[in-house]
């Protein structure tokens, strides 16, 4: 069934200044873009470039003043999706170059500092079962507490203070599996039955796949619960939540609004 997408989102600022805007779901196999609809402000300059390992588009505006952005897309989700428990983890000098980036800390991720909890703790699990005892171990030991982050919460405060919102679950998910040495990634995406609706943060994890012959894949994985993953629609990826924003500002701005509504599409 097609997932329909309305979001919108008003900033305001002080002088001529650059803004990096990525809400788009993007065009890739795994999703199709049935309709879509951009609409943007007036602004002294635009400009559309690929965003993180060509998944989806960044938007370059430059403008002054209140700056306001409408979007809408129905897209259809065509991903084989399939329980990660059964997977194994690839040893790192069979990881592919696209994978391998993804071992490594990041601004909010520090997997260096989970190496000795994630052994304590998880250390009869492998692969897959590995990633599935993490997911539910964050879901079970985290409360879900709108406000109780912000823009500067690493997944270590996270796991100290055990609560926040989508973006630090997910990155709690990411630090604790590259810690195990599995690729892990941060997803912005719109999917469907997120309490309260907004732009949503999952986790994907780099596993063997049985379709290729000592190959691996990207699985998607929500330690919130509140996504599934074959109706989440990526808008992009990136190390951690600072690579794939969906408003980042090269200058002073004052966020005003924004409003996200993610549904079915009724069948005729």
């Amino acid at each position: 069934m097609p997932i329909r997408i309305e979001s919108s989102f008003a900033f305001s600022l002080e002088c001529e200044t650059d803004v990096l805007l990525q809400f788009e779901a993007a065009a890739i196999p795994e999703q199709r873009i049935i309709s879509h609809g951009t609409k943007l402000s007036p602004a002294i300059h635009e400009a559309r470039v690929a965003a993180q390992d060509d998944i989806g588009e960044r938007i370059w505006v430059r403008a002054n003043g209140l700056f306001e952005v409408e979007y809408q897309a129905d897209v259809e989700i065509m991903r084989q999706v399939s329980q990660v428990e059964g997977r194994t983890a690839l040893p790192p000098h069979q990881l592919p170059g696209e994978a391998v980036e993804y071992l490594f800390d990041s601004r909010y991720c520090p997997s260096d500092r989970f190496q000795t909890f994630v052994e304590d703790e998880f250390g009869d699990t492998t692969g897959g079962a590995r990633i599935a005892a993490i997911r539910d171990w964050i879901a079970s030991n985290f409360t879900y507490s709108p406000g109780a982050s912000g823009p500067h919460t690493t997944a270590l405060d996270s796991f100290v203070e055990r609560r926040g919102i989508c973006r630090d679950y997910a990155h709690t998910m990411i630090v604790m599996a590259r810690a195990s040495t599995i690729p892990a990634r941060y997803v912005a995406c719109y999917a469907p039955g997120v309490d309260p609706q907004d732009f949503h943060a999952v986790a994907e994890v780099f596993l063997e796949d049985p379709e290729l012959d000592g190959g691996g894949s990207w699985q998607l994985v929500d330690p919130t619960g509140m996504a599934d993953p074959a109706e989440t629609v990526k808008i992009g990826i990136g190390r951690d939540a600072a690579d794939v924003s969906f408003l980042t500002t090269f200058g002073m701005s004052d966020f005003k609004r924004s409003s996200v509504s993610v549904t079915h599409v009724a069948q005729e």
